[in-house]
């Protein structure tokens, strides 16, 4: 085999997403590879190739049935007592065979229990406490930078497909062999990649995405799909199919978060405030509810819950104080 076609054979077996067009276990994955071979005539040897070695091992997960291990354990549990009602071998046999024959129900019981375990735990999850930020780099090289209070999890044979549960910043790993897409899953729609960097945000029942390099394709909920551009920012809520899809300036009212630090343009104070609760699980309340209509603009640090606090007081002219586990914003003396 020439050497080009080497390399492409062990990119194919180390993908997931090929890996699941062989097996037909995604949707997605089948339509993808489907086309991408429609695409790739010359490389049909080689995805043949990998597909039998993928096949020649195959791993199905099935539901066990109770009703089919009750009835197996019942039995050999008539079959042991039959055996008690036969007095020369009962006497001469019984038991031994009564021992063994239970040894073998127990062992099938064990591999049938792990087997099941097996089979059922494959979920992978990252999740973070509130206050905590942790950096993850997945299997296939992405790296994801993860807030507060927030969660993915994926299946552990494939972690180009994940689901996203409040604040994360993702920088996704490009496999050019294959141009194999990467997939984030919220509530509100899924975002389409290939190797791109981007923030996404589920927190207030809707999904923002602000794209920072690369394009990224957003499949919504009710139907609806668009591309976005670099520095183009997309918040879509399905319960009430609000959609807004703007060009990031000076004027757009966003917020996102990058490298332990919000950035917030024109966003009201309450709002900046509901970030810090979601981030730190702490609420607040406005004293003066004049302040409410004060807007912040620029970078506030999150990763110390003082240090984020001191930037949001000196920003607005505030204070904010901590009392009876919560935070109280009141004007500055």
């Amino acid at each position: 085999m020439e050497k080009n076609h080497q390399k492409l054979l062990e990119s194919l077996l180390n993908d997931n997403s090929f890996n699941n067009w062989a097996v037909k276990n995604n949707k997605n994955d089948i339509r993808f590879w489907n086309q991408w071979v429609l695409d790739h005539p010359e490389a049909i040897e080689t995805v043949d190739l990998a597909k039998s070695i993928i096949l020649g091992i195959p791993f199905e997960e099935k539901e066990i049935d109770p009703h089919k291990v009750d009835h197996a354990l019942q039995k050999v549990l008539n079959s042991i007592e039959n055996r008690k009602t036969e007095p020369t071998k009962r006497v001469s046999f019984g038991p031994k065979k009564i021992f063994w024959q239970l040894g073998i129900a127990a062992t099938v019981l064990i591999l049938i229990g792990c087997l099941f375990f097996l089979t059922r735990n494959t979920e992978v999850i990252h999740k973070t406490g509130y206050g905590e930020i942790i950096e993850l780099k997945l299997q296939d090289g992405t790296l994801v930078t993860l807030n507060g209070n927030s969660q993915i999890s994926y299946d552990k044979k494939n972690s180009r497909d994940i689901t996203l549960k409040g604040d994360a910043y993702f920088k996704v790993k490009p496999i050019p062999a294959t141009n194999t897409k990467f997939w984030v899953n919220t509530e509100d729609l899924r975002v389409e990649v290939y190797g791109t960097q981007f923030h996404v945000n589920t927190r207030d029942e809707k999904t923002n995405v602000l794209l920072d390099e690369g394009s990224v394709h957003l499949l919504l909920e009710n139907g609806g799909f668009m591309k976005m551009a670099p520095g183009e920012f997309v918040s879509f809520a399905k319960e009430q199919n609000t959609l807004t899809h703007e060009k990031v300036d000076s004027t757009l009212p966003y917020s996102t978060w990058k490298e332990s630090t919000y950035i917030f343009n024109n966003i009201g104070l309450k709002e900046v405030m509901k970030y810090v609760e979601q981030t730190y699980g702490i609420p607040f309340e406005f004293i003066d509810k004049e302040l409410t209509k004060k807007t912040i603009s620029g970078g506030i640090p999150n990763h110390d819950l003082n240090i984020c606090l001191s930037a949001i007081e000196k920003s607005t002219g505030t204070r904010i104080v901590l009392k009876d586990k919560k935070l109280l914003i009141i004007k500055e003396n």
